[in-house]
């Protein structure tokens, strides 16, 4: 079908829009006249939408070959806003037409250009592609891309760094270096300005001849929610979980764990009751989409936290406050932070994209993104409030004098 543009450029964008509402009528014929006339224009993304739609009503015509042409054409355009689509629909349309090799070099061309939230499902189509090529070891790696199993673990880094720290606590000499007293959360000190100790109290543990199961608990218990947040969130953003949760917990503590038995505090479990919070809440308002052996998992939690909340209530030495801190923070995080990396329901409700052929969500990121500010501000009050409260008890030292 050849082109009889263009149309001029001020009147190029009210066409496509046209063109738009013939489509969704089924006029399909009338659409691709009017799409021609948009092609040629001098701004690369109309001509580019212009191409996606005619290669759409092309394909409708069932002129596969030709709708084909069209959208290949798109993607020789300078890069443009509509390019991503053109690659995808060029890969659609390749396997359609049974090839599968011109269709996986398609999705990678797309992938590059993808946003973040469609990277899951084009890692999905990419993984099958190569498995029907007879490549297992690349269809493994996509796979993996849309599960959101990273390559390396930053979960499986911060058990190793956990364990190595919390060894050489327990057995370098103290006259050496005496890491127990310079990581743990001593609450005297962090109110006279040591704030690090809020963090550093995850790496190191009860020593092993007073509690070897501590470290071997809080570890198993990382071990199973640490990669399963990597998978929903990515790495980056469970490192900042991790940090944040501990943060929390160790502010619950500083804040409510009164008493001179609770001045000093070790261990995880702060982080790790908050990871287990922010999955809780992700279950029940986002609704991620996931394997069998994950829901399982997920439906497993709540029994799992209020089981270990009693222990801590009904067993000394436990820093309960810790786990109800990064507990709490956790569901706050889970609460307005969806997970990126795999579809929620409320990312696959679509509606129809700018351009034939293409879909966006149907609810905007623009109010979840404001909702996420206001979410971290009060967050951060909340610290401030724990924070505050902590150093107007713990700026007494009588814990000292009593304990020499």
């Amino acid at each position: 079908m050849g082109h009889a543009g263009p149309l001029p450029r001020d009147r190029a964008a009210a066409a496509l829009d046209h063109a738009a509402a013939l489509m969704a009528s089924a006029d399909f014929l009338e659409a691709a006249h009017l799409y021609q006339r948009v092609v040629g224009v001098d701004d690369p993304g109309l001509t580019a939408a212009a191409m996606i739609g005619l290669g759409e009503a092309l394909h409708r015509l069932d002129d596969e070959a030709a709708a084909l042409s069209e959208w290949e054409a798109a993607t020789q355009i300078a890069e443009n806003p509509f390019t991503y689509a053109a690659w995808r629909n060029v890969a659609a349309a390749r396997v359609r037409g049974g090839d599968l090799r011109g269709a996986l070099a398609a999705y990678k061309e797309a992938d590059r250009r993808a946003p973040r939230e469609d990277k899951p499902e084009i890692a999905s189509r990419m993984g099958w592609l190569s498995k029907e090529l007879g490549d297992k070891s690349a269809s493994g790696r996509y796979f993996a891309r849309a599960r959101g199993d990273a390559g390396f673990s930053f979960a499986l880094a911060v058990i190793g760094v956990t364990v190595a720290v919390s060894l050489l606590a327990d057995f370098l000499p103290t006259d050496v270096v005496d890491l127990f007293s310079i990581l743990q959360l001593d609450k005297i000190a962090v109110a006279q300005g040591e704030v690090w100790r809020l963090w550093t109290v995850t790496l190191v543990h009860a020593p092993l001849m007073a509690n070897p199961l501590h470290l071997v608990f809080n570890m198993y218990a990382l071990y199973l929610v640490g990669p399963f947040v990597e998978r929903l969130y990515g790495r980056g953003l469970f490192l900042v979980f991790y940090l944040v949760t501990a943060l929390g917990g160790s502010l619950g503590s500083f804040a409510f764990g009164t008493g001179c038995d609770s001045l000093l505090a070790v261990g995880a479990s702060g982080a790790i009751f908050g990871l287990f919070g922010l999955l809780v809440a992700v279950q029940f308002v986002h609704r991620p989409m996931l394997d069998r052996g994950a829901r399982a998992f997920m439906g497993q939690l709540v029994g799992l936290i209020i089981l270990n909340l009693i222990l801590g209530f009904t067993m000394g030495g436990i820093d309960n406050w810790a786990h109800i801190g990064g507990l709490i923070t956790g569901l706050w995080l889970g609460l307005f932070f969806a997970p990126a990396n795999v579809p929620t329901m409320r990312s696959m409700w679509l509606r129809p994209g700018p351009t034939p052929g293409t879909t966006v969500q149907a609810f905007g990121a623009a109010g979840a993104r404001v909702l996420r500010i206001a979410a971290v501000a009060g967050l951060a009050a909340g610290f401030a409030v724990l924070w505050f409260e902590g150093v107007a008890y713990w700026g007494d030292t009588v814990c000292r004098i009593i304990g020499g």
